[in-house]
């Protein structure tokens, strides 16, 4: 599976969101759905970018009682999504019980991923308030490994961990990373952030971008310009 930069869609409404896609007259990005825009406009909107052509990761981080999660997911999968997530601290119960429903009746599903920690949680605010008395690195690993276990395709992490997963999880189990900014751009509410260029080389592979590209003055050269430093 080759590597792409998903384009986080953290719009509040349809009309801002097509305005934004309106940009692209050549290219078909991956985009990420996230809850701002799910909450507001629904399945529909989900519906309406895939009918554009594009490839969709549905990033509702389901974290929930294992049944309810299960039966969630059998929603989600019907939507056509690429990609969708939850928490890996919701334990291996709840990740097997989402893979069950997610797998449709022809045994096709979307890529499920877990998100491992959030970009915007550093160490310290671990331990203090989570009670997570262990480096973000270990805990990181072994929710990677525990979704792996699990039989999920991947995790969602800081670019800073995506070698060492892939070390622990094999090659071929996914990484997906936030927290990427370009080198000259403001890295806002992140704590854990990488240049693609960077991610590149760390071996993540897929990286999701938002404000450095949909806050750009030309937000399809930004694009251009993280697909030529990621994929190249």
């Amino acid at each position: 599976m080759g590597k792409d930069v998903i384009i986080a869609c953290d719009f509040a409404s349809a009309e801002a969101v097509f305005n934004f896609l309106d940009k692209f007259k050549e290219e078909k990005p991956f985009v990420k759905i996230g809850m701002e825009l799910f909450y507001a406009e629904g399945p529909s909107i989900v519906r309406q970018i895939k009918e554009r052509g594009h490839k969709i990761f549905l990033d509702l981080k389901l974290h929930d009682i294992p049944n309810t999660v299960k039966k969630s997911m059998a929603v989600l999968s019907s939507l056509d999504v690429d990609m969708c997530n939850l928490h890996a601290a919701g334990t291996s119960a709840m990740m097997t019980a989402a893979l069950e429903g997610l797998t449709r009746a022809d045994g096709t599903r979307p890529l499920l991923i877990a998100v491992t920690q959030l970009t915007s949680t550093d160490e310290e605010r671990m331990q203090k308030e989570l009670l997570i008395d262990f480096p973000i690195g270990e805990v990181v690993m072994k929710y990677a490994e525990n979704a792996k276990a699990s039989g999920l395709d991947g995790v969602v992490c800081s670019p800073l961990e995506a070698g060492i997963v892939h070390d622990r999880c094999g090659k071929d189990f996914l990484t997906v990373t936030p927290g990427v900014r370009f080198a000259d751009g403001d890295v806002g509410d992140q704590k854990r952030v990488m240049t693609p260029a960077e991610a590149k080389k760390i071996g993540s592979d897929y990286i999701v971008v938002g404000r450095p590209i949909t806050a750009a003055d030309d937000p399809v050269a930004a694009y251009r310009r993280c697909v030529a430093e990621f994929v190249g």
